[in-house]
């Protein structure tokens, strides 16, 4: 069954291919070939246009040699130029004369008198051109310009000589200069024509150009040689900056007329050639058209235009392939052991994966059929090697596109798949990094500006390995920037490894060291947030231990605050069973039991109250309260106990009422505990001084006394709860006094404090009013 499907993907494939291959090829060759023959093509026209341009230089029109040589001027400068280029008159007479000494001398030792008479009239010949270079600007005009006409003539004869060379195609013409009626013809324009032209008024006429620059530099140089030398062109380099100086000082004459200045002899140059028009017949003839490498070309046209015909027409049966009887299977993609694996990429390789599918896949659509015509025209065996293997890769790359969008369209179709893939791909993971990077600015700037740095030092070296003299420049940057840069990241890097260590010790619980703050860079201020979170921890940890400890005392004290009252009930219990009891006893002992169970029952409703003000479960009835009646009440309930305990209670308060929004239960409760504890906890025979007053905004209650027990310095613990003064447990309470006040306190939003100097004890409480 795999193996069905395989075959079928491949065919479908295939097909596929074949169609997008003549598509494209329809949509870029149809212009070229439908409807077209191998004349109405730009290659044909092309080598027309050549033909006109090379006949009018090799025929109709050819460079006029004489008029091109009257064009020729001669400057003050190129006369100069000749005059000293081998040096100044005498230095060239010197050299002369100086050559001919030996071969003159031979000759009269040889007693050849001919011999040495021709040798002295040719150096005489030589030295009076020199000296005739020197007298005479016409003389010296007169060789520059012979000199220029020669290399002129030369150059036209190549220049039509070549257009001539280029005129082997195949062309029969009969052509008439409309302006003086000189007919030009060659062969038959009455034979069977392949191509003909015809020029006249009405089609236009033919326009033939020589195409020659009558502005290309001729020049004479070097003069005429008189093998002067080495020793001339040694003092002639001496002379150089004054020689450019009288050219310039001559060019400057040249605008001078030649009647004003004979010397500077220029001729007049002529108007440029005229463009001809001609009139008449160009036929490319049949019978002598298939001799000619313009044959072959039209036979490659022919066979290039049957091959995209057959691609087109294998492109229309492979789209009637595709709609009936070779159609896509979704299945072939959803089903395949590849998908599973596909799914398991990210979304960026996807991407990555398709944009590379497509461009493999457009760049093989479009070169196989060149390809494909290549080896129609050629036939090659290499060529239909290399097609084969082009088709396969084309094949692979256009089934894995084709995969791909399947899935792409499928994962779209599923709600919220495509978003959380774009959520997990390297790229949205990278912009959050990118992000992070940045959340301290600071440290992702210089961060960045360090990576710059370091590829632009990378680039620098290999730009030196490339161009060594790139290190005069490369150096310095390097000395003052880039080992800066190094240093900096070295020290940085340092440092941090420092903090690292610093903070593994603070996670094994060594809190002792602390870490050494350098500077001001993000990681001192790093360093310095460590210290504090260091110290936070050790505090929190003291916190933790004394949490521990007052958690322990709080199950102790409760155990023993619960268990003495109830032990007591228990032993009365028993002990009213004994039925001997007088009616005395019994009552005594009842007595002790409701005083034990009274006991027990305060205990257990101020623990309740406790856990219910620290779970957050009391609800406040806050109204408008006097304080000051609120304290009087409190006061007077507890006038009896006062004055058996002999206290002297010195009471401050205001005249008028003290007005607070409080609940008026909850804060009799904290009057309560805080005069029970004084009564409790004072000193036999001292005072206490209780007042009550309004502090700006605030109402403060303050109670002071001199302690009965000694207290410590830990004020603190005096709010836990089940803590007394007391600590032998001998006094009645349940030691939540003063952890009740303080909840109740909170709760209004007020404030509660302890003072304790020496046996001195100070509450204080404020509450808005």
């Amino acid at each position: 069954m795999k193996n069905n499907h395989s075959l079928k993907i491949i065919v479908w494939t295939s097909l596929v291919a074949v169609f997008l291959m003549s598509l494209l090829s329809f949509i870029q060759e149809s212009p070229r070939h439908i409807g077209k023959n191998y004349v109405d093509i730009s290659d044909f026209k092309w080598e027309m246009w050549r033909f006109y341009e090379n006949i009018g230089v090799a025929v109709l029109n050819p460079p006029d040699i004489e008029a091109e040589k009257r064009r020729i001027t001669v400057t003050r400068s190129e006369i100069e130029e000749h005059r000293n280029y081998y040096g100044t008159l005498s230095e060239q007479i010197g050299n002369i004369e100086e050559q001919y000494v030996e071969q003159i001398a031979d000759a009269e030792a040889a007693k050849s008198e001919k011999l040495k008479l021709k040798l002295v009239a040719e150096r005489d010949a030589k030295i009076e051109d020199i000296r005739k270079n020197f007298e005479s600007d016409a003389y010296v005009e007169a060789k520059v310009r012979a000199s220029k006409e020669k290399q002129l003539e030369e150059q036209l004869q190549q220049y039509i000589q070549n257009a001539k060379e280029r005129l082997s195609f195949p062309v029969s013409y009969e052509l008439t200069d409309i302006e003086t009626g000189e007919i030009f013809k060659s062969g038959n324009v009455d034979a069977a024509a392949y191509y003909k032209k015809t020029f006249n008024a009405k089609e236009g006429y033919l326009r033939a150009e020589s195409n020659w620059d009558s502005n290309y530099n001729i020049h004479d140089y070097p003069p005429e040689s008189y093998e002067i030398s080495a020793s001339i062109f040694k003092n002639r380099v001496a002379t150089e900056v004054k020689q450019e100086e009288i050219a310039v000082e001559h060019n400057q004459r040249e605008t001078v007329t030649a009647s004003e200045n004979k010397t500077d002899a220029a001729l007049e140059p002529s108007q440029p050639q005229a463009v001809k028009n001609f009139e008449g017949t160009v036929v490319v003839p049949k019978d002598v058209l298939m001799e000619s490498s313009l044959g072959s070309d039209i036979a490659q046209y022919n066979k290039e235009k049957l091959a995209v015909y057959i691609l087109w027409g294998l492109g229309v049966l492979s789209l009637v392939a595709l709609l009936t009887v070779i159609r896509f299977n979704k299945e072939w993609v959803t089903m395949s052991r590849f998908t599973a694996r596909y799914h398991e990429l990210k979304l960026d390789l996807k991407v990555a994966l398709l944009i590379l599918s497509c461009g493999v896949v457009l760049i093989f659509v479009s070169s196989i059929p060149y390809q494909y015509i290549r080896l129609v025209v050629q036939y090659h065996i290499s060529d239909g090697v290399l097609l084969v293997g082009m088709f396969g890769i084309l094949l692979g790359f256009l089934w894995a596109m084709v995969f791909q969008l399947v899935l792409l369209v499928e994962n779209a179709k599923i709600k919220g798949k495509l978003e959380q893939e774009i959520k997990d791909s390297y790229s949205a993971k990278f912009v959050l990094v990118w992000q992070g990077m940045f959340l301290n600015r600071k440290i992702g700037t210089q961060m960045l500006i360090l990576l710059i740095g370091f590829f632009l030092a990378g680039i620098g070296l290999f730009g030196v390995a490339l161009y060594p003299p790139l290190i005069l420049f490369y150096a310095p940057l390097a000395l003052f920037v880039g080992l800066p840069f190094i240093y900096i990241f070295v020290s940085r890097t340092a440092y941090l490894n420092q903090i690292m260590e610093s903070t593994k010790a603070m996670a094994e619980g060594r809190l002792h060291k602390e870490i050494v703050i350098e500077g001001k860079s993000p990681l001192a201020e790093h360093a310095k947030n460590l210290n504090n979170l260091r110290e936070g921890v050790r505090n929190s940890m003291s916190e933790q231990a004394k949490s521990e400890r007052l958690k322990t005392e709080l199950i102790t004290n409760v155990s023993h605050d619960l268990r003495t009252p109830l032990t007591s009930i228990i032993t009365y219990t028993d002990l009213l069973k004994n039925e001997d009891l007088t009616a005395e006893e019994r009552t005594k002992y009842v007595d002790v039991l409701d005083k034990k169970s009274q006991r027990l029952k305060t205990l257990i409703e101020d623990l309740f109250e406790v856990s219910k003000m620290a779970s957050g479960n009391l609800e406040l009835q806050r109204q408008r309260v006097d304080l000051t009646q609120l304290l009087q009440q409190a006061l007077a309930e507890h006038e009896e106990e006062i004055s058996k305990t002999g206290l002297d209670f010195r009471v401050s308060m205001p005249d008028s009422a003290l007005v607070a929004y409080v609940d008026g239960k909850r804060w009799w409760r904290v009057l309560d505990n805080l005069i029970v504890n004084a009564i409790k906890y004072t000193l036999p025979g001292t005072r206490v001084y209780i007042t009550l007053r309004k502090v700006e905004d605030r109402a403060e209650f303050v109670v002071k006394n001199v302690t009965k027990y000694e207290l410590g310095e830990n004020t603190d613990e005096l709010f836990e709860r089940f803590k007394r003064a007391d600590t032998s447990r001998h006094t009645d309470g349940s030691g939540l006094g003063l952890a009740i006040a303080q909840s109740i306190v909170d709760l209004h939003n007020g404030n509660m404090t302890i003072e304790v100097d020496g046996d001195l004890f100070k509450v204080t409480v404020t509450v808005a009013a």
